[in-house]
């Protein structure tokens, strides 16, 4: 199934008669009744697009921000030109949700509450099983079910369908929305936007190009608790900052180990749900819809599950609109051994020149560090400040005294919605772009893991011995093993290579040829992302 399709360009595109006067009847009937526009207008805009009127009116720290010109650059707005259709300001958006068995549902969710903008009118999942759940969902609050796809393909052959919206496992994530967006569909993309680095910035191309409206799912970017916060880091309120630190402190425990394959559940279509992944007959885990997480061919690690946001808000918070110049990871899988292949703890070291990020990651039993377990911290020269949700955060001062506290939420749905409306990237809190860079960071994490080396522990690794912030950070790594009975003198870790990467062309210097490789993947025929847009 698939094995000759070469995406949305070999779709026919024949269109029922009837689904288009009745669609067209409906778009005249909401024409004549006035939508909630205020609800939209009210819906907060990221940090980098708010007009320094708005700075003014949300904080002195933001309007500091602003005045000292830290906003990051922003795409170009980019008139549309896919040959999809280009929804009006007016226009009721027809939304189709792809993979709705975890994080799928809130996009059920957040699109059927936008009423009077929005209908969620397609479902569409490789699991026959799930599809009743989201039917419910959808009834409930509209009246009305939306019609399901097993096969995505055929999803995109639906004209009326105005936006994709994937929650799919990782590996589908760059190919889904390319697909999408080579339709003439705009996309909301759960994070991280991509399984490599490669895809990701194709994601970004075939946006850009075909003119396409693509929103990443960091939702922290549309809480105004989490732009005040960023604002007033950016302001200088704690001094100046070198050092921002990423924390994802959440136990995860072992996945267990299968004794023999097993086959897929019945319902599935295994071969669309590998899609661009390598083939294969047997499921290799025991939670078909979740483990994946933890192996290679499908998910990141917990670097880029729970911890894309973090990371996310780290390199926003130290103003880096690039990747770094070079990354090391340290790292493995300690207290079990399962089917898991991703560490379940890990500390990535990245450099931008002139600030630095560390990434803590934690998946067995931890306290938190500086109240944040889930978060993120940023040191200054006249404090520091600690962020431990989504839309809130804390400055201090070089006592622990506290300076100003920020807390706020709006809807990244809404926000999405707003920009597809105008056409505008520029008017996305997320855009493509910032999801690419922040994801790129979590893959070149685990590049630097996956060709390493493995030591014993015990001795501090040569290249972390100028750096105080990553003696401490590695310190902490061996006590935190120690507090899980992990003996030091019998156990090993993975040190990564350190990599040094040209920021211009998102790739390893030259003479790193098999790090290289790792920046994409081999392709299943039928679910190849392009080399180019």
């Amino acid at each position: 199934m698939g094995g000759g399709y070469g995406g949305p360009g070999d779709f026919g595109h024949s269109e029922n008669g009837v689904e288009e006067i009745r669609r067209r009847f409906a778009f005249w009937q909401v024409m004549q009744i006035p939508l909630v526009w205020a609800a939209l207008r009210g819906s907060v805009r990221a940090m980098s697009d708010l007009s320094r009127r708005r700075f003014l009116e949300e904080s002195m720290f933001v309007a500091a921000a602003a005045a000292a010109g830290c906003r990051p650059a922003r795409p170009p707005e980019v008139p549309s030109k896919a040959s999809g259709k280009v929804p009006g300001p007016n226009d009721v958006l027809r939304v189709a949700v792809v993979g709705v068995n975890g994080r799928g549902m809130a996009h059920v969710g957040g699109f059927a509450a936008l009423k009077e903008s929005c209908v969620v009118a397609a479902i569409c999942d490789a699991d026959q099983n799930v599809y009743e759940k989201a039917r419910k969902a959808v009834e409930t609050r509209t009246g009305k079910a939306p019609v399901f796809y097993q096969d995505y393909r055929k999803l995109l052959q639906d004209k009326s369908i105005d936006v994709i919206s994937i929650a799919t496992p990782n590996h589908w994530h760059s190919l889904g929305a390319i697909w999408a967006i080579q339709a003439g569909k705009d996309v909301y993309l759960e994070k991280p936007i991509s399984h490599n680095v490669r895809e990701g910035r194709m994601v970004v191309e075939f946006a850009r190009k075909n003119g396409r409206i693509c929103q990443t799912g960091t939702q922290s970017r549309s809480n105004p608790g989490m732009q005040q916060f960023i604002g007033a880091v950016h302001a200088g309120k704690i001094g100046t900052v070198k050092l921002g630190r990423g924390l994802c402190y959440k136990s995860r425990p072992s996945i267990g180990k299968l004794p023999a394959p097993i086959a897929p559940p019945p319902g599935v279509d295994y071969d669309l749900w590998l899609g661009p992944a390598p083939a294969r007959a047997d499921v290799p885990r025991t939670k078909f819809h979740y483990d994946w997480h933890w192996q290679d061919d499908y998910g990141n690690g917990d670097v880029g599950n729970q911890g894309i946001h973090e990371m996310d808000k780290g390199r926003w918070g130290l103003g880096q609109n690039q990747l770094p110049k070079s990354v090391i990871s340290v790292g493995g899988r300690f207290g079990y051994e399962d089917d898991g292949q991703t560490p379940n703890t890990q500390v990535c070291f990245y450099d931008f020149g002139d600030v630095q990020m560390i990434f803590e990651v934690r998946g067995l039993p931890t306290p938190d560090f500086k109240g944040a377990k889930i978060g993120n911290i940023f040191y200054g020269s006249d404090g520091y400040a600690v962020s431990t949700n989504y839309n809130s955060g804390t400055l201090f001062d070089l006592k622990g005294q506290t300076v100003a506290h920020f807390d706020g939420s709006a809807d990244h749905f809404a926000n999405f919605v707003t920009a597809v409306r105008s056409r505008k990237p520029t008017d996305l809190n997320a855009d493509v772009l910032e999801g690419h860079l922040s994801s790129a960071m979590c893959h070149l994490g685990g590049v630097s893991h996956r060709l390493g080396t493995d030591q014993p522990l015990g001795a501090l690794p040569s290249q972390l011995t100028n750096v105080k912030e990553a003696q401490d950070a590695f310190s902490r790594f061996e006590e935190h093993l120690v507090a899980n009975h992990i003996p030091l003198d019998k156990t090993r870790f993975r040190l990564g290579r350190e990599l040094t990467i040209d920021q211009k062309t998102e790739t390893f210097i030259a003479g790193s040829a098999d790090a290289n490789a790792h920046l994409t993947r081999a392709y299943r025929k039928g679910f190849v992302v392009p080399d180019r847009a």
